[in-house]
């Protein structure tokens, strides 16, 4: 089907949507909500068959919602409403949780269900709830919805029916009234809840050191005490605050905006309190670091952002940044991590494992709150460079990148710097840099064409689109995809890693991994892919009027999206719109072969002396688009390229598909007629 993804802003939730419909064979465009008559013109432009808003703060107008079916994306159970639903869920102490699929209507929420899917409710923080056990949520409950709309068979059903367990009723906005923390009275418990109920927005406000703060994420802590309210220690840029019965750390600090000043930026605890006390604005008192072992023994109930410990022959270094953005001492405490763990007696090293963000690369906060965010940035950068080399040049053991949540820019690199990439099922991968004004560092010029080709890799960073996790095992960036919940995937990691560690060709695989990276140098060093790409990197950090500085700000201080880039306007919306000639009237395409997904098939051709001569391939492609004579051969290759990485992931089949690919990416260098397809 033709499908329009409306919403506020293309979060991860709104990626994965579209990641996924694309996936299943659908043309998806997306359209970020900025007003009611851009709105409107998107539809007339598109013309979907039907509209999806994954993530929508505003309501859709009455006369799009009574022409065309508009399914919302609601994050809690059928009967609840309001714009803290999850908030309300963590601060309530819900064991278990759902995301209801419903459909535009005169009051917000209240319209009739498409799809329900229910899920549980962990103790962690309202963002990685979100992308994790609420987005599995959310993508079952929308595929089933849209499988039901297309059936043309279904007739969604009122709230009000007697199926529903949950009453219906609407729930207020939670503000920071109910948000506030009694210091002197509330136990841990239910510190914690609040903290995590609003852990990247908004924060709970609070008076901290003569300021006001909003207070971002909160963990327990098992051994340290202190007056209730009183701050107690630090940890690697978190503070320790004092309960009535214990203590919490807090990772992160936003300074409460003044009148008239610009947005505050959220920065590690540390750092916000430093700047603090350079602008007098409050008395702080000496607090005393109190870092955790790096070997943190399982039963603590503590905060640690790197953690390592070992299985058998694996060791299993695992970090958690918030929002997946590494500072220059991330990056420098995370390499003298994994320089450690290099001097253990393992065979397989495990970077990652964690349930929420992998890495996002560098971090634009810290940068943008530096005294000189150009030097900061070229700093973070290196920093960065230095732990991907290091991971490089490991040839006495394989490293395996896990990945149980997105990964982003340089962090996506990060994770290609390791032998094998495993990544869970619900995992999104941006692996391109350019929506941020930058080239890119971490060795991608490099790491990135290995595994998809250099032809694959240049679209990949050109179109700057989020791939799944299917997605990316297709394309040879990831070996191996989990699907677990977000709760049960560092154990499968665990018992992957363990297999691989007792795999007998293991020390054959560390040899050839010896053998291909001296190849490699001897071809073209790794410094010089490193130098290539951090003489532009330099370029753009130093150079005032390059769009980073600017699009840096904007990011970190939340301005408001006021367009939508036209390379989420996909599907290229037809002039007048409507369906192109051949198009089924339900929008699901021509009936595919035995096997196949439904799509649109394309034969390759080229034209020589007046002639139309088959070139021996017939693909099935999910996009309709390709079924013009028009589109460049570069693009049908993609599609048989997914095909290469269907080899078996053992030494032979890594062969076939380096071979596969060389072949690929020599026919995509050619120059193919105009006429021809």
């Amino acid at each position: 089907m033709r499908i329009l993804l409306v919403a506020s802003a293309f979060n991860s939730l709104t990626q994965r949507v579209f990641a996924e419909l694309r996936d299943h064979g659908h043309t998806v465009a997306v359209h970020l909500m900025v007003g009611d008559d851009q709105l409107r013109e998107a539809v007339r432009g598109h013309a979907p068959q039907l509209v999806v808003a994954p993530m929508l703060k505003a309501a859709v107008p009455r006369d799009l919602w009574s022409a065309h079916t508009v399914l919302i994306v609601h994050p809690g159970p059928p009967g609840d409403r309001g714009p803290s639903a999850l908030d309300w869920a963590i601060h309530e102490d819900a064991r278990s949780w759902g995301v209801t699929v419903l459909q535009a209507d005169e009051v917000m929420d209240a319209g009739d269900v498409w799809a329900h899917v229910a899920c549980e409710v962990p103790p962690v923080g309202k963002s990685d709830l979100y992308r994790g056990e609420v987005a599995d949520a959310a993508l079952a409950a929308v595929l089933l919805a849209v499988e039901r709309f297309a059936s043309r068979t279904y007739t969604p059903q009122p709230q009000h029916g007697g199926g529903w367990r949950a009453a219906d009723h609407t729930r207020p906005y939670l503000d920071q009234g109910l948000r506030r923390i009694d210091w002197q009275a509330d136990p841990t418990a239910t510190v914690l809840r609040k903290l995590r109920a609003a852990d990247s927005q908004p924060g709970v406000l609070d008076r901290l050191a003569g300021a006001e703060w909003f207070l971002h994420g909160g963990h327990p802590e098992d051994e340290l005490r202190g007056r209730p309210g009183e701050l107690i220690a630090t940890r690697a840029g978190a503070v320790c605050r004092a309960t009535v019965d214990g203590a919490v750390w807090i990772p992160q600090l936003r300074r409460r905006r003044g009148r008239g000043e610009p947005a505050a930026v959220k920065l590690p605890a540390t750092l916000a309190l430093a700047g603090q006390r350079e602008g007098h604005l409050g008395e702080l008192p000496e607090l005393p670091e109190v870092p955790a072992p790096l070997w943190l023994p399982r039963e603590r109930r503590t905060w640690s952002d790197v953690v390592y410990r070992e299985q058998g022959s694996v060791g299993l270094l695992r970090f958690v940044f918030p929002g997946g953005a590494m500072s220059t001492e991330h990056c420098r405490r995370l390499l003298d991590a994994y320089r450690f763990a290099l001097t253990r007696p393992t065979s397989v090293l495990v970077l990652g494992g964690g349930r929420d963000f992998f890495s996002n690369g560098i971090h634009l906060n810290v940068i943008e709150a530096a005294p000189d965010p150009a030097r900061e940035s070229w700093a973070n950068i290196n920093a960065m460079d230095d732990l991907v080399a290091e991971i490089l040049t490991t040839t006495d053991r394989l490293v395996v990148a896990a990945l149980g949540g997105n990964a982003a820019a340089g962090g996506a690199m990060l994770a290609l710097a390791a032998d094998e990439v495993w990544c869970r099922a619900g995992v999104l991968l941006n692996p391109h840099y350019r929506l941020m004004g930058l080239y890119g560092s971490e060795y991608w010029t490099y790491t990135l064409p290995r595994r998809v080709g250099a032809a694959a890799a240049a679209r990949l960073t050109r179109r700057a689109l989020p791939v799944s996790a299917a997605g990316a095992h297709r394309l040879g960036l990831v070996d191996r995809v989990i699907t677990a919940p977000p709760e049960g995937f560092g154990s499968e990691v665990d018992r992957f890693a363990a297999l691989l560690a007792a795999a007998p060709v293991l020390q054959e695989r560390i040899a050839a991994k010896k053998a291909a990276r001296e190849r490699d140098e001897a071809l073209k060093p790794l410094a010089a892919y490193r130098a290539e790409e951090l003489a532009r990197m330099r370029r753009t950090f130093f150079d005032a009027t390059e769009p980073y500085h600017a699009l840096r700000a904007a990011f970190v201080r939340k301005q408001p999206v006021r367009r939508t880039r036209p390379h989420l306007a996909g599907g290229r919306p037809r002039p007048g719109g409507g369906p192109g000639a051949g198009d089924r009237a339900d929008g699901a395409g021509p009936s595919p072969p035995a096997g196949r997904s439904p799509g649109w098939p394309l034969r390759v051709r080229r034209r020589e002396g007046g002639r139309s001569k088959m070139l021996g391939m017939s693909i099935w492609t999910p996009e309709p688009e390709y079924s013009q004579l028009a589109r460049p051969l570069a693009e049908v290759l993609e599609s048989v390229r997914a095909s290469a990485y269907e080899a078996p992931h053992d030494a032979l089949g890594h062969a076939q598909r380096r071979a596969d690919l060389a072949v690929l990416d020599a026919l995509d260098a050619a120059t193919w007629p105009a006429s021809g397809s």
